[in-house]
């Protein structure tokens, strides 16, 4: 098998993002959440679905924790999603998207339901958890995709320019 040589300097991609996003919410579970805790940087790992029109992320988190605190504090996140599989996999068939945008807890009501039924629907055994009154379901509205996938070719989407 002959391995692609890894690049040296990045260069502009042509993937269609939109269907990577689409990929990753079928295929992956896991997402690493970037918050701003008072000018440090603070990750979490959560598990996320996105809307059907790919234009927003939901997930849910505790109330009383440092991520909902950033959040409400900053409202801008970064979402890293990935397919490493932390193996000797080849580093060339990589993938990484990187998603930011605006966030929110979302109030109760019939938002709130739609938007939870989406996420339960791809995580079914979290329901208990995103029932509790102590869990908030959160949603980030896309602004914008950072697809990095060959080591160094990066695709971007303005969600609000497509």
């Amino acid at each position: 098998m002959v391995k692609e040589k890894v690049p040296s300097n990045t260069q502009r991609g042509t993937v269609f993002v939109p269907e990577r996003l689409k990929f990753f919410d079928r295929t992956k579970d896991f997402a690493v959440l970037a918050t701003d805790d008072n000018g440090q940087p603070y990750a979490s790992l959560i598990t996320y679905a996105f809307t059907p029109d790919f234009r927003k992320v939901i997930f849910a988190t505790p109330r009383n924790t440092r991520k909902y605190k950033n959040i409400l504090s900053a409202g801008y996140v970064a979402l890293l999603i990935d397919n490493r599989s932390n193996t000797q996999k080849d580093i060339m068939d990589t993938e990484a998207i990187t998603v930011t945008g605006t966030v929110k807890p979302v109030r109760k009501g019939t938002a709130r339901r739609e938007l939870a039924s989406i996420y339960l629907k791809k995580h079914p055994e979290l329901k208990d958890f995103v029932k509790a009154s102590s869990t908030v379901l959160v949603v980030l509205e896309i602004i914008q995709c950072v697809h990095v996938g060959k080591f160094q070719t990066v695709s971007v989407w303005d969600c609000h320019n497509p």
